[in-house]
C-alpha cells in the first residue's frame, strides 16, 4: 500500500494539472507562441491555485548539464518562480522528452521533480498522478530503451558531448517526434480495452483505491470510468489542445484554454 502525501484545500481554492507542453518543437516561432499562452494560463489561475502539478513533457527535450541548460524557456521559468515564490505549490513530472531533469527546478524554484507515479490524498479525494510513459502492457522495445536512457552512464555519456553539440543531435532528434509531426485530430482512441493507461489504472485500481488518476503523454483528452468509484483521466497535450484538468475539491474536470 502507498503513503500518499496529504495535502489540504482551503475552501475556495483549486489544484490544477497540464502536462506535454513540448516546448521547443516543431519550430522555435510556435514555441514562443506556445510557451506565451502557457504564462497567460497561468496568469489566469493563480488567482485560485492551490497547487499545480505539471505532468511531464514540458520541454521536448532537456538536459543538465554541470553548469548549463538548454537556452530559452525564460518566460515560463520566470513565472513558475514567481509562483513559487509567491507561496503556490508546483510539482514537476518527467517526461520521455525530459527524463533528464536534474535538480534545476528544485534548487532554483523549490519545485520537486519526480520519476515515478505518486499518490495524494486532496481534500477527501485519492489520485494517482504521473507522465504515463512505459506504463501498462506492451510497448517493450521502449520500456529496454528508457531504462537505458534513465541510468547514470547514459547521462555522463552525453554530458561528455558539447552542449552545442548534445542539444543540437536532441533537437534535431525532436523534430520527428510524434507530437512535431502530428496535426490536431490525429491521435485516436482506442478503446477501453486497448487504451494502455486505462489498462494500467485498473491494475493499480484493483491493488488500491484512488478516486482519479491523471497521466499525460498520451496527447488525447479521456476522461473514462476506471470503476464505479475511479475515473482515468489523460490531460492532452497543448501543441494543439491546449487542454488541463481542474480538481475543485470535489469533482475532478477536463477544460480547454481560451474557450
Amino acid at each position: 500500500m502507498s503513503n500518499p502525501e496529504i495535502i489540504q484545500l482551503p475552501a475556495g481554492q483549486k489544484v490544477y494539472f497540464a502536462s506535454d507542453f513540448h516546448l521547443g518543437t516543431p519550430s522555435s516561432e510556435q514555441s514562443l507562441t506556445r510557451e506565451r499562452a502557457i504564462v497567460a494560463w497561468l496568469n489566469e489561475i493563480r488567482s485560485d491555485a492551490e497547487m499545480i502539478f505539471l505532468v511531464g513533457d514540458v520541454f521536448d527535450f532537456w538536459f543538465e548539464y554541470k553548469r548549463s541548460i538548454p537556452k530559452g524557456f525564460i518566460r515560463l521559468q520566470g513565472k513558475l518562480a514567481e509562483l513559487t515564490d509567491a507561496g503556490i505549490r508546483i510539482v514537476l513530472f518527467t517526461g520521455n522528452h525530459d527524463m533528464w531533469m536534474d535538480s534545476y527546478f528544485t534548487q532554483e524554484m523549490g519545485i520537486p521533480v519526480y520519476r515515478n507515479p505518486q499518490s495524494y490524498v486532496i481534500g477527501d479525494k485519492r489520485f494517482y498522478v504521473g507522465h504515463g510513459d512505459g506504463l501498462g502492457p506492451g510497448d517493450y522495445t521502449y520500456k529496454k530503451l528508457k531504462r537505458v536512457f534513465e541510468s547514470g552512464l547514459a547521462r555522463r555519456l552525453f554530458r561528455y558531448l558539447h552542449p552545442d553539440m548534445g542539444i543540437g543531435i536532441a533537437q534535431a532528434w525532436s523534430r520527428r517526434s510524434r507530437i512535431s509531426n502530428q496535426s490536431k485530430g490525429e491521435e485516436h482512441f482506442l478503446g477501453e480495452d486497448r487504451e494502455w493507461l486505462m489498462l494500467y489504472s485498473r491494475e493499480v485500481e484493483a491493488r488500491e483505491h484512488h478516486d482519479f488518476y491523471v497521466f499525460g503523454h498520451r496527447h488525447l483528452p479521456l476522461d473514462l470510468a476506471v470503476s464505479p468509484t475511479s475515473r482515468y483521466l489523460n490531460l492532452g497535450e497543448w501543441v494543439n489542445a491546449k487542454t488541463y484538468a481542474v480538481f475543485d475539491g470535489a469533482d475532478l474536470q477536463l477544460k480547454t484554454w481560451g474557450k
